[in-house]
């Protein structure tokens, strides 16, 4: 079985590294946003290129508490992809704002900016642009649209630590940037984590206030915050990890490569990668309209494989409220039809990629014949 992605292997390189973590942390005997949280904020915050950042308990919690900070709340309106993960929707419901739904460019799986204005009304306060798979959107066309208006625009970096835009780390491109340092991303903890990025001083304070509980000097609460805070030890495991992030990275990079190359002239949609754009690739996401049986025949074969995702928010039972049809947004729910993630991860090999590549080429060949 090829797995879709070795947490074991991934974390199993830094064992030892992990256990100095753990015993410098026990040591100090401080185990909530003590020095381990201070250290990764500063180091965390040069990598993306930003004077600030704010370590919070998960990355829905860094959408969340951003929008706050910035005052959005109910009867505003927030842009989101009608492409993403729920967690983006969320944040958005949560502060209180409705979230406005605009569709994807079809080849790189990101919100169009062409689309933008169109949906913006006087109620728009922000755009949430997410990286997604790994891939930057177009900021620069997104801040065209945006800027003139004074719309905020706030990147979803969950999924695309280490990406750049035309040389730009993502997560210094707009006013604030909210990473997950889940598991399975490619800056993963060893449990929950998050973090916000900003170069905004008044925006870092307030931020900083409402993940504890709105509080800047202990027991004297300015805001109705939060308890949302980057464990102690996670930021720790983080430290260890980030040092390797690049690294990973380029190997994930490498591995792409291979994939477009294996499989260029397979019967399906490959993954763009724009001029200008630096792909994190932490998800290699292909497209077909044969995705279920494609999916089937690879798990027989012995390739586990993903779907990212199989529901769009507006169809999802927890938005029911906005009595959003099926056929509202085609191009989001021609891609939860289509998509495919295939394996991807820093201690993947080369061969275990041709091995898919291989796999992906038979089964659809035995599909179409």
């Amino acid at each position: 079985m090829i797995p879709f992605l070795d947490i074991r292997s991934i974390n199993g390189r830094d064992r030892s590294a992990f256990h100095d973590a753990l015993e410098r942390v026990l040591e100090s005997g401080w185990f909530v946003v003590g020095d381990e949280v201070r250290d990764f904020e500063q180091e965390f915050a040069a990598y993306c290129g930003t004077k600030h950042c704010i370590g919070v308990g998960n990355g829905l919690d860094a959408l969340h508490l951003i929008l706050r900070a910035l005052a959005i709340g109910p009867g505003d309106e927030v842009i989101v992809p009608s492409n993403t993960f729920i967690a983006t929707w969320l944040a958005v419901t949560y502060a209180g704002a409705t979230p406005v739904p605009v569709e994807p460019i079809l080849s790189t799986c990101n919100i169009d900016p062409e689309r933008l204005a169109s949906a913006i009304s006087h109620r728009t306060r922000a755009i949430i642009a997410v990286h997604l798979y790994g891939l930057p959107a177009d900021i620069e066309r997104i801040r065209s649209v945006a800027a003139p208006r004074g719309i905020h625009i706030i990147e979803d970096a969950a999924q695309a630590h280490g990406a750049r835009s035309h040389d730009r780390p993502t997560g210094s491109l707009g006013r604030a940037a909210a990473f997950s340092f889940y598991p399975g991303k490619n800056l993963g903890a060893l449990g929950d984590g998050g973090a916000v990025t900003t170069d905004d001083d008044n925006l870092a304070i307030a931020l900083r206030s409402l993940r504890s509980y709105g509080q800047s000097v202990k027991y004297r609460h300015e805001h109705k915050g939060f308890n949302s805070r980057l464990d102690e030890l996670q930021a720790a495991f983080l430290r260890v990890k980030l040092k390797s992030l690049d690294q990973d990275n380029a190997h994930r990079h490498r591995l792409a490569e291979r994939y477009r190359d294996g499989l260029r002239d397979a019967p399906l949609h490959l993954p763009a990668a724009p001029e200008g754009q630096r792909h994190a690739w932490h998800l290699f996401v292909i497209r077909t309209p044969f995705r279920d049986r494609l999916q089937q025949e690879l798990s027989a074969r012995g390739v586990e494989t993903l779907i990212h995702y199989p529901l769009s928010p507006h169809l999802q039972g927890a938005y029911a409220e906005l009595a959003m049809a099926e056929g509202r947004y085609p191009i989001a729910e021609q891609l939860q039809r289509e998509v495919l993630s295939l394996p991807m991860g820093p201690t993947m090999t080369e061969d275990e990629v041709d091995e898919v590549v291989a796999h992906v080429k038979a089964a659809l060949a035995e599909m179409l014949r």
